[in-house]
């Protein structure tokens, strides 16, 4: 953990975007997971594509890039990113009753993508349940987290 000024306040104490401005480009990558616990039965129809809404990694998908194209229309001090690459996978374990969701982003920028990433598997997960509420009114939407950020000052990999 790292400790010092805190670079989101202003020398009045208020919320302000940073100036990254004097930062060189360097290549930025992070990744994220998120997993959405459920019913073998649900996990099991979402695995066999039988779910009533359809297709429901497609869509998850989707709506996972399309959050971290859009991250900083969500993240009030988020700075707006060319991303390069957004990729986002799933794994289904039908016995334990989860749908994991991975997402990794890539850019060339003055500040890093962990947001992107995390907002993805965010969107991703919210996009599972929507799709299996129907048939399974619990979903839990569990552990989003950072996995891995290189690029930057410093890199980051969850032990």
């Amino acid at each position: 953990m790292t400790t010092g000024p805190l670079t989101h306040l202003d020398a009045e104490g208020q919320a302000r975007m940073v100036d990254v401005s004097a930062k060189a480009e360097t290549a930025r990558y992070a990744r994220a997971r998120a997993t959405v616990r459920m019913s073998r039965e649900a996990a099991s129809r979402v695995a066999a594509g039988e779910a009533p809404k359809g297709d429901v990694t497609g869509v998850a998908r989707i709506a996972a890039i399309q959050a971290a194209k859009r991250t900083d229309e969500l993240i009030p001090l988020a700075h707006p990113l060319p991303l390069t690459h957004v990729d986002v996978q799933f794994a289904i374990d039908e016995a334990a009753g989860t749908v994991t969701l991975e997402a990794s982003a890539r850019t060339s920028s003055r500040t890093g993508v962990e947001l992107e990433a995390m907002l993805a598997c965010s969107i991703g997960a919210m996009t599972v349940y929507d799709m299996v509420k129907g048939i399974e009114p619990g979903v839990v939407v569990e552990r989003i987290e950072l996995l891995d950020k290189t690029g930057g000052k410093s890199d980051y990999h969850r032990p």
